[in-house]
């Protein structure tokens, strides 16, 4: 056998492509709901997932709006879930005032303790399973807000993006405060059938929701918009969004002679021909992805976008709010309209069925506008890119703490990796297969204006391809990490031909899966040209035979960029490359915290490890870690029961040194 060359090459892409689409989309999408959410925990408890012992079906929001304060009622349909009930509840934030609950125009008795965010209906009579019932609860109050989400009314540029000081007022209630301003059941598990939203409000308003604009009534000094929504829904998509806006209007050909309206609702004085510009690839995307997952799922009433005083957007059902209007952002949340609308994850720990299908249809739409090469870098962005690279992704892309927000809305995991999972799939599948996969799912009859799991997800893509993929989803969603490949090679001749043995030798994690299992492609390049081949990996260590018909001159692992991954490898001639994001440093979470928090470092190589927590002037509080570290995803915890310093309300740093690498990051202490 001939000696194997040792050189090593570290096969870790970064994208460097000279067009970068703007701010990540993805990025600018969890940063949005982290930040509307970031302080939820300190204005109560999570409730979820809700009264499981009733199915709800319909809601009618009828509400008087003036400002920040609303009134009014909300209709509930309910129905028992499995057996005979006499008593259930509804979440609503604690601050709301309920004046009464009418069932059939009648007074009936209900249980509110102050320090819980839902009320406890005692029906007056038992309903049993199937028997449909409707509640109207009235109530008032100013709902809130949280952050830059929840219910959110301001005339300020910081509260609503607007220079001119005009209102405006809009939700996000995505994941947990659709109680926030409406009695529901405030989980996405139970979709309700249909939905009206009717608001009044000063005539200045145009109010915008979901589905068909039925009716405006002038009531003299104010004016009341009826929305219709006919198709099931998840309580967090229904929304509003006031102000006095322009309409923009384009018009979708779904078949000939057949239209349905693209309606956008923008500040007025600001739709330049930029915006123009941008609004108008709506049409195109909705021609695309109607083309790749099936016809736009709400074709009997509208899509269109709301502008919104946050930076991203949100994908309420036919109507998304938007901050902005840059290409992949568009696309993002257009493409949520099948896959976190139509078919919803059951719940938060499945979100990456909502957020990663979104993220990887930014590169479906970059690959179909801009060609291939375009798609490699914006995949490559998402792995190895400077906005929460997948590849510094920590713990499952399965949500393992839904009351974190931070871990629901994880740009690394239920954004970046989630899309790249995809990606890792198509590698897998083919593309015949991988297309036909996801137009099945998003056309599947039983999940079709209903909510999935990956499972369900996985079910799908197997029936389509024959192919069992356990070992891919339980270790790339419910596992941690990624593979680090070392690879070297060889060969013997034999009456003209060469037989090329490849070792491959994954590195141990301290994580499962301890090692990854996944079809491997490599290239042999040769003097008479590339040969690609793929092998089955499923060792920790293992060789593999390969014939060729010339003499191999390099082996290349992976070459199309199918897998995320580290990787050094043996070649001829080559050049080293260095590891660009060979440490990371994660967000504390819960973030604010009190008294403690806990971060997750990587350390790719044996180094020193310092780190530090700093107040805002620089001041040192303590120190975490001190010491030399193996590779490997390690925890620390600032607990400050264990320091002997009283620290006020207010942002800290903490700051992770090693020998090649610093970072730091910004918590919040509140007491």
């Amino acid at each position: 056998m001939k000696k194997f060359f040792v050189l090593t090459l570290l096969f870790i892409n970064v994208y460097l492509a000279n067009k970068i689409y703007a701010q990540s989309a993805s990025e600018l999408c969890s940063q949005t709901k982290i930040n509307s959410y970031n302080n939820l925990l300190k204005t109560g408890k999570l409730n979820y997932p809700g009264d499981e012992t009733i199915d709800a079906l319909y809601y009618k929001i009828d509400l008087l709006i003036n400002q920040s304060f609303v009134s009014g009622k909300t209709t509930v349909k309910l129905k028992p879930a499995d057996s005979s009930i006499n008593s259930c509840f509804l979440d609503l934030k604690r601050n709301m005032i309920i004046d009464s609950v009418l069932l059939n125009n009648a007074k009936i008795n209900f249980i509110r303790n102050s320090n819980e965010d839902i009320f406890t209906v005692n029906l007056p009579i038992t309903f049993s399973p199937l028997e449909e019932f409707e509640i109207d609860i009235y109530y008032k109050g100013n709902p809130i807000r949280e952050e830059f989400g929840g219910y959110v009314y301001g005339t300020d540029q910081a509260t609503t993006k607007r220079n001119d000081g005009q209102p405006v007022i809009w939700t996000l209630s995505e994941p947990y405060s659709s109680s926030n301003w409406f009695p529901c059941k405030d989980t996405p598990a139970d979709k309700v059938d249909s939905s009206d939203v009717w608001i009044t409000a000063d005539e200045f308003y145009k109010t915008v929701s979901n589905g068909t604009l039925e009716d405006v009534v002038d009531n003299g000094t104010t004016k009341t918009y009826k929305w219709k929504n006919r198709t099931p829904i998840a309580q967090y998509l229904i929304s509003i969004a006031m102000t006095n806006y322009e309409e923009y209007k384009n018009e979708f050909e779904y078949e000939p002679g057949e239209t349905m309206d693209v309606v956008h609702y923008i500040y007025p004085g600001t739709l330049d021909a930029n915006k123009k510009s941008q609004l108008d690839r709506t049409v195109p995307m909705l021609e695309f992805f109607s083309e790749v997952y099936g016809l736009y799922p709400f074709i009997n009433d509208k899509y269109g976008h709301a502008q919104c005083g946050f930076g991203g957007g949100m994908e309420h059902q036919t109507i998304s709010s938007m901050g902005s209007f840059g290409e992949t952002l568009v696309a993002h949340e257009l493409a949520h309209q099948w896959f976190g609308d139509k078919i919803t994850c059951k719940d938060w720990h499945h979100i990456w069925l909502n957020e990663g299908f979104a993220t990887y249809s930014e590169a479906l739409w970059i690959e179909h506008f801009y060609g291939m090469e375009e798609y490699n870098n914006q995949i490559y962005n998402e792995m190895y890119g400077i906005y929460y690279p997948a590849i510094s992704a920590i713990g499952s892309i399965y949500v393992q703490n839904i009351s974190t927000i931070n871990e629901i809305f994880s740009s690394s995991r239920s954004y970046a990796k989630g899309a790249v999972v995809l990606h890792m799939l198509r590698g897998i599948l083919g593309d015949d297969i991988f297309f036909a996969a996801l137009k099945a799912y998003a056309n599947d009859p039983h999940l079709s204006y209903s909510v999935a799991t990956t499972e369900d997800f996985q079910n799908i893509v197997e029936q389509v391809s024959g192919i069992d993929l356990d070992y891919f989803f339980s270790q790339w969603i419910y596992g941690q990490s990624y593979p680090r490949y070392n690879y070297d090679w060889g060969y013997t001749e034999s009456g003209g031909l060469y037989n090329l043995v490849i070792n491959v030798n994954q590195q141990v994690l301290n994580t499962s899966p301890s090692f990854f299992t996944m079809p491997v492609q490599f290239k042999a390049q040769t003097n008479q040209g590339d040969t690609l081949f793929t092998v089955f990996n499923d060792r920790q260590n293992q060789t593999f035979n390969i014939v060729l018909n010339s003499k191999p001159t390099n082996v290349v692992l992976d070459p199309d960029n199918w897998i995320l991954k580290a990787a050094s490898g043996t070649t001829e001639v080559g050049k080293k490359y260095e590891l660009m994001n060979d440490f990371y440093l994660e967000q504390n979470y819960p973030n604010p915290f009190n008294p403690s928090t806990k971060f997750n470092y990587v350390m790719y190589r044996r180094q020193n490890v310092k780190i530090t927590v700093f107040d805002l002037l620089g001041n040192e509080i303590t120190v975490l870690v001190d010491e030399e570290k193996d590779p490997g995803v390690y925890e620390a915890e600032f607990d400050l029961t264990s320091i002997n310093k009283d620290l006020s309300s207010g942002v800290y740093i903490y700051q992770m040194k090693t020998d090649t690498f610093l970072d730091s990051k910004k918590m919040v202490l509140l007491k």
